[in-house]
Protein backbone atom coordinates (compact mmCIF):
# COMPACT_ATOMS: atom_id res chain seq x y z
CA UNK A 1 0.00 0.00 0.00
CA UNK A 2 1.77 3.16 -0.57
CA UNK A 3 2.98 5.38 1.79
CA UNK A 4 1.69 8.78 2.60
CA UNK A 5 -2.59 7.47 1.66
CA UNK A 6 -5.07 9.55 2.20
CA UNK A 7 -7.86 7.82 4.73
CA UNK A 8 -11.89 7.90 4.56
CA UNK A 9 -13.88 5.70 7.03
CA UNK A 10 -16.77 3.57 6.37
CA UNK A 11 -19.48 3.23 9.05
CA UNK A 12 -21.30 -0.22 9.30
CA UNK A 13 -23.09 -1.18 12.39
CA UNK A 14 -21.88 1.02 14.80
CA UNK A 15 -18.02 -0.15 13.81
CA UNK A 16 -15.67 2.41 11.86
CA UNK A 17 -13.87 0.88 9.19
CA UNK A 18 -10.73 2.26 7.53
CA UNK A 19 -9.70 3.14 4.14
CA UNK A 20 -6.81 3.57 2.58
CA UNK A 21 -5.83 5.11 -1.18
CA UNK A 22 -3.78 7.30 -3.18
CA UNK A 23 -4.94 6.59 -6.76
CA UNK A 24 -8.48 6.49 -6.17
CA UNK A 25 -8.70 3.56 -7.74
CA UNK A 26 -7.83 0.81 -5.71
CA UNK A 27 -8.99 0.73 -2.06
CA UNK A 28 -7.31 -1.20 0.52
CA UNK A 29 -9.80 -1.63 3.98
CA UNK A 30 -9.52 -2.44 7.12
CA UNK A 31 -9.37 -6.44 7.88
CA UNK A 32 -8.83 -5.61 11.53
CA UNK A 33 -11.90 -3.12 11.96
CA UNK A 34 -14.22 -5.64 10.21
CA UNK A 35 -13.05 -8.02 12.27
CA UNK A 36 -14.19 -6.33 15.63
CA UNK A 37 -17.48 -7.14 14.44
CA UNK A 38 -17.10 -10.98 15.54
CA UNK A 39 -14.58 -10.04 18.34
CA UNK A 40 -13.47 -6.80 19.25
CA UNK A 41 -10.88 -7.55 21.83
CA UNK A 42 -8.23 -9.44 19.23
CA UNK A 43 -9.75 -9.42 15.53
CA UNK A 44 -6.23 -11.22 14.17
CA UNK A 45 -7.64 -14.53 15.58
CA UNK A 46 -10.55 -13.94 12.94
CA UNK A 47 -8.12 -12.94 10.22
CA UNK A 48 -6.10 -16.36 11.01
CA UNK A 49 -9.26 -18.16 10.97
CA UNK A 50 -10.51 -16.80 7.72
CA UNK A 51 -7.20 -17.35 5.89
CA UNK A 52 -6.71 -21.03 7.34
CA UNK A 53 -9.55 -22.10 4.93
CA UNK A 54 -9.46 -23.43 1.59
CA UNK A 55 -11.59 -21.51 -0.20
CA UNK A 56 -10.00 -18.12 1.61
CA UNK A 57 -6.80 -19.73 0.07
CA UNK A 58 -7.84 -20.18 -3.77
CA UNK A 59 -9.58 -16.85 -3.95
CA UNK A 60 -6.69 -14.96 -3.02
CA UNK A 61 -4.64 -17.08 -4.85
CA UNK A 62 -6.94 -16.38 -8.01
CA UNK A 63 -6.63 -12.83 -7.03
CA UNK A 64 -2.82 -12.10 -6.91
CA UNK A 65 -2.56 -14.19 -10.38
CA UNK A 66 -5.15 -11.76 -12.12
CA UNK A 67 -3.16 -8.50 -10.54
CA UNK A 68 0.25 -9.49 -8.88
CA UNK A 69 2.64 -10.47 -11.99
CA UNK A 70 5.45 -10.94 -8.97
CA UNK A 71 3.19 -13.50 -7.42
CA UNK A 72 5.05 -16.69 -5.36
CA UNK A 73 3.56 -19.17 -7.70
CA UNK A 74 5.30 -22.32 -7.03
CA UNK A 75 5.44 -21.41 -3.17
CA UNK A 76 1.44 -20.88 -3.41
CA UNK A 77 1.41 -24.20 -4.74
CA UNK A 78 3.07 -25.59 -2.41
CA UNK A 79 1.38 -24.40 0.24
CA UNK A 80 -2.33 -24.65 -1.27
CA UNK A 81 -2.63 -28.66 -0.56
CA UNK A 82 -2.73 -27.74 3.37
CA UNK A 83 -5.34 -25.13 3.17
CA UNK A 84 -8.09 -26.41 5.37
CA UNK A 85 -6.24 -28.94 7.31
CA UNK A 86 -6.03 -29.07 11.10
CA UNK A 87 -2.60 -28.27 10.96
CA UNK A 88 -2.32 -25.23 8.55
CA UNK A 89 -1.84 -22.30 9.63
CA UNK A 90 -2.11 -19.03 7.49
CA UNK A 91 -1.19 -15.20 8.90
CA UNK A 92 -1.37 -12.09 7.04
CA UNK A 93 2.59 -11.61 7.61
CA UNK A 94 3.28 -15.29 6.09
CA UNK A 95 0.96 -14.68 3.16
CA UNK A 96 3.04 -11.25 2.36
CA UNK A 97 6.11 -12.43 2.69
CA UNK A 98 6.30 -16.01 1.44
CA UNK A 99 3.67 -15.25 -1.42
CA UNK A 100 5.15 -11.90 -2.50
CA UNK A 101 1.46 -11.11 -2.17
CA UNK A 102 -0.08 -7.16 -2.77
CA UNK A 103 -3.71 -7.70 -1.97
CA UNK A 104 -3.32 -8.05 1.85
CA UNK A 105 -0.73 -5.15 3.99
CA UNK A 106 0.17 -4.70 6.95
CA UNK A 107 -0.17 -1.17 8.54
CA UNK A 108 1.75 -0.78 12.09
CA UNK A 109 1.02 2.11 14.48
CA UNK A 110 -1.30 2.38 16.97
CA UNK A 111 -4.09 4.36 15.27
CA UNK A 112 -5.02 3.25 11.71
CA UNK A 113 -2.52 0.14 12.50
CA UNK A 114 -3.56 -3.28 11.73
CA UNK A 115 -3.90 -5.81 8.42
CA UNK A 116 -5.55 -4.33 5.34
CA UNK A 117 -6.38 -6.11 2.01
CA UNK A 118 -7.65 -4.19 -1.45
CA UNK A 119 -11.81 -4.00 -1.78
CA UNK A 120 -11.97 -7.40 -3.32
CA UNK A 121 -10.57 -8.94 -0.72
CA UNK A 122 -11.96 -7.08 1.76
CA UNK A 123 -15.60 -7.45 1.09
CA UNK A 124 -15.16 -11.15 0.78
CA UNK A 125 -13.51 -11.61 4.16
CA UNK A 126 -16.68 -9.15 5.13
CA UNK A 127 -19.55 -11.81 3.67
CA UNK A 128 -17.77 -14.53 5.35
CA UNK A 129 -17.90 -12.71 8.71
CA UNK A 130 -21.66 -12.12 8.04
CA UNK A 131 -23.73 -11.50 5.06
CA UNK A 132 -25.73 -9.29 6.62
CA UNK A 133 -22.90 -7.24 8.03
CA UNK A 134 -21.30 -7.23 4.63
CA UNK A 135 -24.45 -5.69 3.24
CA UNK A 136 -24.01 -2.95 5.70
CA UNK A 137 -20.38 -2.12 4.16
CA UNK A 138 -21.32 -2.22 0.68
CA UNK A 139 -24.38 -0.12 1.25
CA UNK A 140 -21.88 2.65 3.19
CA UNK A 141 -19.10 2.09 0.64
CA UNK A 142 -21.26 3.19 -2.05
CA UNK A 143 -21.99 6.00 -0.47
CA UNK A 144 -17.99 6.88 0.37
CA UNK A 145 -18.10 6.34 -3.58
CA UNK A 146 -20.72 8.09 -5.37
CA UNK A 147 -20.55 10.83 -2.63
CA UNK A 148 -18.15 13.13 -5.30
CA UNK A 149 -19.54 16.52 -3.61
CA UNK A 150 -19.58 16.25 -0.23
CA UNK A 151 -16.83 17.29 1.97
CA UNK A 152 -15.60 13.89 2.69
CA UNK A 153 -15.68 12.80 -1.25
CA UNK A 154 -13.61 15.86 -1.53
CA UNK A 155 -10.74 15.04 0.76
CA UNK A 156 -10.73 11.18 -0.32
CA UNK A 157 -10.59 12.82 -3.82
CA UNK A 158 -8.58 15.46 -3.11
CA UNK A 159 -6.23 15.49 -6.30
CA UNK A 160 -8.99 14.46 -8.98
CA UNK A 161 -11.36 17.01 -7.81
CA UNK A 162 -8.60 19.66 -7.91
CA UNK A 163 -8.19 18.76 -11.54
CA UNK A 164 -12.33 18.69 -11.58
CA UNK A 165 -12.64 22.23 -10.57
CA UNK A 166 -10.04 23.38 -12.47
CA UNK A 167 -7.23 24.21 -9.86
CA UNK A 168 -9.72 26.52 -8.12
CA UNK A 169 -8.54 26.57 -4.50
CA UNK A 170 -11.67 27.06 -2.88
CA UNK A 171 -14.70 29.27 -3.85
CA UNK A 172 -14.43 31.89 -1.12
CA UNK A 173 -11.10 33.74 0.57
CA UNK A 174 -9.78 31.96 3.76
CA UNK A 175 -11.10 33.02 6.76
CA UNK A 176 -8.97 34.69 9.58
CA UNK A 177 -9.77 31.86 11.73
CA UNK A 178 -8.15 29.14 9.45
CA UNK A 179 -4.72 30.40 10.15
CA UNK A 180 -2.93 28.29 12.49
CA UNK A 181 -3.09 29.65 16.57
CA UNK A 182 0.40 30.47 17.77
CA UNK A 183 2.02 27.54 19.39
CA UNK A 184 2.43 27.27 22.81
CA UNK A 185 5.74 26.14 24.66
CA UNK A 186 4.03 23.03 26.13
CA UNK A 187 2.96 22.21 22.73
CA UNK A 188 6.45 22.79 21.39
CA UNK A 189 8.55 20.87 24.20
CA UNK A 190 5.62 18.25 24.15
CA UNK A 191 6.50 14.63 22.45
CA UNK A 192 3.73 13.35 20.22
CA UNK A 193 3.23 9.91 19.68
CA UNK A 194 3.12 10.05 16.04
CA UNK A 195 4.45 12.35 13.04
CA UNK A 196 0.45 12.56 11.88
CA UNK A 197 -0.41 14.36 15.79
CA UNK A 198 2.76 16.67 15.21
CA UNK A 199 1.11 17.99 11.67
CA UNK A 200 -2.33 18.44 13.40
CA UNK A 201 -0.60 20.69 15.97
CA UNK A 202 0.74 22.64 13.66
CA UNK A 203 -2.07 23.25 11.37
CA UNK A 204 -5.04 23.07 13.74
CA UNK A 205 -3.18 24.01 16.85
CA UNK A 206 -4.48 20.28 18.49
CA UNK A 207 -3.60 16.72 18.58
CA UNK A 208 -6.59 13.94 17.27
CA UNK A 209 -7.53 13.11 20.27
CA UNK A 210 -8.06 16.92 22.01
CA UNK A 211 -10.48 17.28 18.97
CA UNK A 212 -12.52 14.23 19.61
CA UNK A 213 -12.45 15.33 23.17
CA UNK A 214 -13.43 18.83 22.13
CA UNK A 215 -16.18 16.89 19.64
CA UNK A 216 -17.38 13.19 20.86
CA UNK A 217 -20.67 13.71 18.64
CA UNK A 218 -18.59 13.93 15.38
CA UNK A 219 -17.81 10.86 13.14
CA UNK A 220 -14.10 11.13 12.08
CA UNK A 221 -11.55 12.30 12.83
CA UNK A 222 -10.27 16.09 12.43
CA UNK A 223 -8.81 15.92 9.24
CA UNK A 224 -12.33 14.92 7.83
CA UNK A 225 -13.80 18.68 8.66
CA UNK A 226 -11.02 20.35 7.51
CA UNK A 227 -11.03 23.03 5.01
CA UNK A 228 -10.01 22.42 1.20
CA UNK A 229 -7.23 24.64 1.61
CA UNK A 230 -6.35 22.91 4.76
CA UNK A 231 -5.83 19.77 3.15
CA UNK A 232 -3.48 21.15 0.40
CA UNK A 233 -1.16 22.92 2.58
CA UNK A 234 -1.19 19.77 4.81
CA UNK A 235 -0.03 17.53 1.80
CA UNK A 236 2.60 19.92 1.41
CA UNK A 237 3.62 19.97 5.04
CA UNK A 238 3.72 16.14 4.98
CA UNK A 239 6.30 16.46 1.81
CA UNK A 240 8.28 19.27 4.04
CA UNK A 241 8.43 17.09 7.21
CA UNK A 242 9.88 14.05 5.66
CA UNK A 243 12.68 16.51 4.38
CA UNK A 244 13.28 17.82 8.21
CA UNK A 245 13.22 13.85 9.54
CA UNK A 246 15.96 13.39 6.59
CA UNK A 247 17.81 16.71 7.57
CA UNK A 248 17.61 14.98 11.24
CA UNK A 249 15.42 18.27 13.27
CA UNK A 250 14.47 17.12 16.18
CA UNK A 251 10.82 17.20 16.79
CA UNK A 252 10.28 20.26 18.63
CA UNK A 253 12.34 22.49 15.69
CA UNK A 254 10.11 20.91 13.18
CA UNK A 255 7.16 21.57 14.76
CA UNK A 256 7.96 25.41 14.84
CA UNK A 257 8.81 25.21 11.10
CA UNK A 258 5.82 24.00 10.09
CA UNK A 259 3.60 25.61 11.87
CA UNK A 260 5.51 28.67 10.34
CA UNK A 261 4.94 27.21 6.12
CA UNK A 262 1.49 26.34 7.11
CA UNK A 263 1.15 30.15 8.44
CA UNK A 264 3.04 31.28 4.99
CA UNK A 265 0.32 29.20 2.62
CA UNK A 266 -2.66 29.84 4.27
CA UNK A 267 -2.40 33.55 3.92
CA UNK A 268 -1.00 33.03 0.92
CA UNK A 269 -4.26 30.94 -0.34
CA UNK A 270 -6.04 33.55 1.26
CA UNK A 271 -4.83 35.93 -1.01
CA UNK A 272 -6.02 33.74 -4.23
CA UNK A 273 -8.39 35.22 -6.01
CA UNK A 274 -9.96 32.39 -8.23
CA UNK A 275 -11.80 34.01 -11.17
CA UNK A 276 -8.56 34.98 -11.79
CA UNK A 277 -6.99 31.24 -12.40
CA UNK A 278 -7.24 29.95 -16.15
CA UNK A 279 -9.32 27.86 -17.27
CA UNK A 280 -8.50 24.20 -18.25
CA UNK A 281 -9.52 23.09 -21.71
CA UNK A 282 -12.46 21.36 -21.40
CA UNK A 283 -13.06 22.43 -17.97
CA UNK A 284 -16.41 24.22 -17.06
CA UNK A 285 -16.63 26.71 -14.18
CA UNK A 286 -19.30 25.33 -11.07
Amino acid sequence: MPKTPIKETIHAKGIDIGVYTTDFENEFISLTDIAKYRNSGDPRFVIQNWMRNRNTIEYLGIWEELHNPNFNRVQFEAVKPDAGLNRFVMTPTRWIEEMNAIGIVTRAGRYGGGTYAHSDIAMSFALWISPEFQLYIMKDYRRLKSDENSRLSLSWNLNREIAKLNYRIHTDAIKENLIPPELTQEQISYKYANEADLLNVALFGKTAKEWRDENPGKKGNIRDYAELNQLLVLANMESYNAILIDQGKLMPERLVLLRALAVKQMKTLAAVRTDALPQLPGGEEK
